[in-house]
């Protein structure tokens, strides 16, 4: 799959001209308020590459996403395989936007569609979402696409150091479940 489209969004592979909103993008204190710190441009352009790789091996992965009207580049969002080190497995849907990108709805439609990829396309049986605890934007964007959180399944995120930045939530969203709207061919 080398892109997705919803009404406003193309979710896309990564170009070069990508770089600067991107690496603007993770220096801003606020976009990453929930990570352990900013990144440098250098830091910006491996994560594109292995993004990027990522969706030339599997087909599916972190998306750049654009907006259609303006073909700005706005953030990223997409689908991975769980980290080793976490404890429970799966896929994971996630997304990041600038801050300009901030309200506007984007990151709930570019997540409906990478939802909807991930269980009508690659027939996965549900799709996970992770973030802090403080993250309360990340966690209404989950809940908008009708995923749910059982208090049960919160954890300590062991990729993240000791502080307040441990403590996460799990979201899921079954396949089936009837809270996913397919997306258009």
């Amino acid at each position: 799959m080398s892109e997705l489209r919803t009404e406003r969004l193309v979710l896309r592979g990564w170009r070069d001209t990508d770089l600067a909103p991107w690496a603007a993008m993770n220096s801003d204190p606020e976009v990453r308020r929930h990570f352990p710190g900013v990144l440098t441009r250098e830091q910006s352009q491996a994560s594109m590459a292995r993004f990027q790789a990522e969706i030339d091996r599997r087909g599916w992965g972190w998306w750049a996403v654009e907006v259609v009207a303006t073909g700005e580049f706005i953030g990223f969002t997409g689908l991975s395989p769980v980290e080793d080190v976490m404890p429970f497995t799966g896929v994971e849907a996630g997304w990041r936007l600038a801050r300009s990108a901030w309200g506007h709805g984007y990151a709930s439609e570019a997540a409906r569609a990478v939802v909807a990829f991930g269980l009508d396309s690659l027939e996965l049986p549900e799709i996970l979402a992770v973030t802090t605890v403080t993250n309360l934007r990340s966690q209404a964007v989950m809940r908008r696409i009708g995923m749910s959180r059982d208090p049960a399944d919160d954890f300590d995120d062991p990729t993240m150091p000791p502080g307040p930045l441990r403590p996460s939530v799990l979201y899921r969203l079954p396949r089936g479940s009837g809270s996913h709207r397919p997306i258009e061919p």
